[in-house]
């Protein structure tokens, strides 16, 4: 397993907590945005932890940061707004320290989706991977120009993705991979393998391209 290092990304006037894994000659990064900050998301959500796990496996450099306002970040919760900044700094920082030519994606965990795809309609990425998009209980602003490879994750049971709108998400992203996990819920409790193999499925998808 690749070890993570602790680093700091600046974002405006903020400054991030994350963690960063670079592969021997890693080309390709990938961003990964935690949970809701309000109610007790973090970077080391279990989920989280597993995609870092599945994508340095494959030989693939990850950065995962708390948003403003959480552990060590400085700043406040500011409704998914200035989060954006941070995911873009972030984005950044990774594409700076994997040095030219290298390649970034953008992954997001529930809030860290909705983030995520907010983001994505306008930054220049190589993929995106949405877990369990919250699309109950907040807007999701779906890239629906975006061309890249697409994954997105939920649980059969997830209480804040139903089936209705996964309806929309297909609709709106036609060409996305749409893995349904059956048994798990939002919070992927006890599922957490076969959601790393859709991650890394996804991961794969990327490297071949």
């Amino acid at each position: 397993m690749i070890t993570e290092r602790s680093t700091t990304v600046r974002a405006g006037a903020e400054t991030l907590e994350a963690r960063l894994a670079v592969p021997p000659g890693a080309r390709l990064g990938v961003v990964i945005g935690h949970p809701h900050p309000l109610y007790g998301g973090d970077m080391d959500s279990p989920v989280v932890v597993r995609m870092v796990e599945v994508c340095t496996a494959r030989g693939v450099a990850t950065l995962r940061f708390n948003f403003r306002g959480v552990g060590a970040s400085t700043g406040r919760h500011e409704e998914g707004r200035g989060e954006q900044e941070d995911v873009r700094a972030s984005l950044a920082y990774l594409e700076a320290g994997l040095g030219g030519g290298a390649r970034v994606a953008l992954a997001g965990y529930s809030f860290g989706a909705a983030v995520a795809a907010a983001v994505a309609a306008t930054a220049r990425l190589a993929g995106l991977a949405l877990v369990a998009p919250p699309m109950r209980v907040t807007e999701v602003l779906l890239p629906t120009n975006f061309t890249e490879p697409v994954l997105v994750v939920v649980g059969a049971e997830d209480q804040y993705c139903p089936a209705a709108s996964l309806d929309t998400l297909r609709a709106a992203l036609p060409e996305a991979t749409v893995v349904v996990i059956e048994g798990a819920d939002h919070f992927f409790f006890g599922t957490l393998t076969p959601l790393g193999d859709a991650v890394g499925a996804w991961a794969d998808a990327l490297l071949a391209g």
